[in-house]
């Protein structure tokens, strides 16, 4: 008797705590949510390619999410710096990271993160990938990625190549680019996409690798020249435009987008916020602008996209191997 009172007694507890879980706070945060403004970190500044794409959707999510999304720029180190606080900041709903490839970069290339690109971060909405393009400045000689490698070699350590910083994808892209084409170019880090442009414009860097979303407002300016793209075929984005594979086999690059939140994240704020970024990836306008940034929309579960972001981090790790890159 005592024996079955002490298990009864078990029992009970377990399915009050179970039920005291249901009304703890975390339970409630999760069910109200959202009550107050968002905030989307860009680890890169304005102007980079995830500024430009977490703020084509901003306000219309906040319409369906019937709060405000923020989108705030904390750049500095190849993105490593914005990615330092979203890691770090309480896992409630209200913080995510606007991510790019180079997410999974940062892990490989640099010894020493404040974070880990995995463990410390969970998958919420895939948004889709984009291929890069690689551009010149259109008083540089070159009009063809062959003739830009003659002069490279020709001329070693002449010539420079500018990208979002250190760690960011633009510089692995170039800097695989370099590896595999046998050339010697010189790095030059800025803090976004924008700037590394604004380098090639200046003249001060004779090359750019940028995301198609934002190389493409540069598809019809005389002072830049397209030189190829990234993707294995041609891209439907840049018709004409050739891939640089077709140069230098084998070269590949491109890039996924998607919004990651803190780990522990409670698993109802992460299907609401999929299911809300789902329905505003389908409207009409939102698919309009992905195409004219060149991003290829696409549909994961947060399941799926944990495990495309395993794989990419397995992936790049051999890239950032066969580039040679460095942190510097």
């Amino acid at each position: 008797m005592i024996a079955n009172l002490t298990w009864r007694i078990r029992i009970v507890a377990i399915l009050l705590l179970g039920v005291s879980a249901l009304f703890s706070p975390a339970a409630k945060s999760a069910e109200n949510w959202p009550s107050k403004p968002i905030k989307i970190i860009v680890p890169f500044s304005p102007g980079s390619v995830q500024d430009a794409l977490a703020r084509s959707f901003s306000n219309e999510l906040g319409a369906v999410l019937g709060e405000a999304v923020i989108v705030e720029n904390k750049a500095g180190a190849g993105g490593t710096v914005g990615t330092g606080i979203v890691a770090k900041s309480n896992p409630d709903g209200y913080t995510f990271l606007m991510a790019a490839a180079s997410h999974n970069i940062n892990g490989s290339l640099f010894n020493k993160l404040s974070f880990d690109p995995i463990k410390d971060f969970t998958g919420v909405a895939y948004i889709g990938t984009s291929s890069y393009v690689m551009m010149t400045n259109s008083e540089f000689p070159a009009k063809s990625v062959a003739e830009f490698i003659s002069l490279a070699k020709a001329n070693p350590g002449q010539y420079n190549y500018a990208s979002a910083g250190n760690g960011s994808a633009s510089h692995l892209a170039m800097a695989y680019f370099d590896s595999m084409a046998g050339i010697q170019l010189v790095h030059i880090p800025t803090k976004g996409t924008g700037d590394a442009i604004a380098e090639l414009l200046a003249g001060r860097a004779q090359a750019v690798i940028a995301a198609n979303v934002a190389a493409l407002p540069f598809a019809y300016d005389s002072r830049i020249r397209f030189l190829g793209v990234s993707s294995e075929k041609p891209s439907p984005f840049v018709p004409g435009v050739p891939p640089i594979g077709n140069t230098v086999k084998g070269y590949v690059f491109d890039s996924w987008f998607g919004l990651l939140a803190p780990a522990g994240t409670p698993q109802e704020i992460i299907t609401k916020m999929q299911s809300q970024m789902s329905k505003i990836l389908k409207q009409p306008d939102i698919i309009e602008r992905m195409k004219r940034q060149g991003i290829e929309i696409g549909r994961l579960t947060p399941g799926e996209f944990n495990q495309l972001l395993v794989g990419d981090y397995v992936r790049m790790a051999k890239v950032v191997k066969a580039s040679g890159a460095k942190p510097e």
